[in-house]
């Protein structure tokens, strides 16, 4: 029944910082209409999961957590350490693949993962 995800959608309280946040941080190109159209390439899934409300995997106090796919974590490293942004958890790897942790403007963390 179920062909994907239609969208992400939160609400924000610095709207133009988190927009241009997200352009410099992850290249992400925000549009005028304060959004973007992300569109899936090979090899690239969606993971829908669930955690229980005291799981500390991440913050309890945030509700939700981004986990963008990367095509290289190294590189994504190296932009991050160019443009002043400190990661909030460093490289751990496992069977599931590489991932990093960094927070944005309003202290979400977002999680990059490289499978």
């Amino acid at each position: 029944m179920i062909k994907g995800f239609g969208g992400i959608f939160w609400r924000t309280k610095n709207i133009e910082a988190v927009k241009k946040w997200y352009s410099e941080v992850l290249k992400i190109e925000i549009e005028n209409w304060n959004g973007t159209v992300i569109k899936p390439q090979l090899e690239n899934e969606t993971i829908f999961s669930f955690f229980t409300e005291d799981d500390s995997y991440f913050p309890t106090e945030q509700q939700v957590m981004l986990n963008f796919q990367v095509h290289d974590l190294n590189e994504t490293i190296k932009h991050l350490e160019h443009i002043g942004v400190p990661l909030a958890k460093k490289q751990e790897n496992s069977e599931f693949g590489k991932f990093i942790w960094i927070e944005d403007p309003e202290g979400r963390l977002i999680e990059l993962w490289e499978k």
